[in-house]
């Protein structure tokens, strides 16, 4: 385990509330709100905020939102979340195929954001009728794996490197980017 981990202090969904809408309430007329059944984004309509719901009060959750919000681009924040499908539980092999490719991404960028929060990372099929199939799990971990390390090397697209700064200043990890460590068996 990374040892500025250690040293850190766990956050709380209010605490992530906070720190989110501290940077981006103002500057992207968007806030963050916890106690949701669903996740939803709704973008900015006749000068009220955009609003992120994350689901109850579940850290991974927010966090999760927060990296699906960091990475999209103008066109995608103006859509109702961000214009993407969301087939429940239940899919088909080619619809979790096509979720699985969508969401290497930002769950590898909510792997980021849950070590600059001291928090252990779990990632998330979000299909759970669906039969356990390990090719599958192998692949997606990968996929994520594979993303998270990208981002350790290039580092991360501009409103995430702020959640990022701020979440670790928060938490007291102060992670760098380039300081994150991934391992493919943390996902498996």
């Amino acid at each position: 385990m990374n040892s500025a981990l250690s040293l850190s202090k766990e956050l709380n969904a209010e605490t992530i509330v906070k720190v989110f809408n501290d940077l981006f309430l103002e500057s992207y007329s968007t806030c963050l709100q916890g106690s949701a059944i669903e996740p939803l984004y709704e973008p900015e309509t006749r000068g009220v905020p955009a609003r992120i719901s994350f689901r109850a009060d579940y850290v991974s959750s927010a966090l999760h939102e927060i990296a699906h919000w960091s990475i999209a681009g103008a066109a995608r924040r103006a859509r109702i979340d961000y214009g993407y499908w969301y087939d429940p539980d239940g899919r088909s092999e080619k619809a979790q195929a096509n979720f699985m490719a969508a969401e290497a991404w930002p769950q590898a960028l909510e792997w980021c954001f849950s070590q600059a929060c001291g928090i252990p990372f779990r990632l998330s099929l979000d299909n759970l009728d669906a039969p356990p199939d390990p090719a599958v799990n192998q692949a997606f971990a990968s996929a994520v794996f594979e993303e998270a390390n990208r981002f350790a090397l290039q580092g991360l697209p501009p409103r995430a490197m702020m959640m990022f700064q701020a979440l670790g200043a928060a938490s007291g990890t102060k992670l760098t980017v380039s300081a994150l460590q991934f391992s493919l068996e943390d996902l498996l």
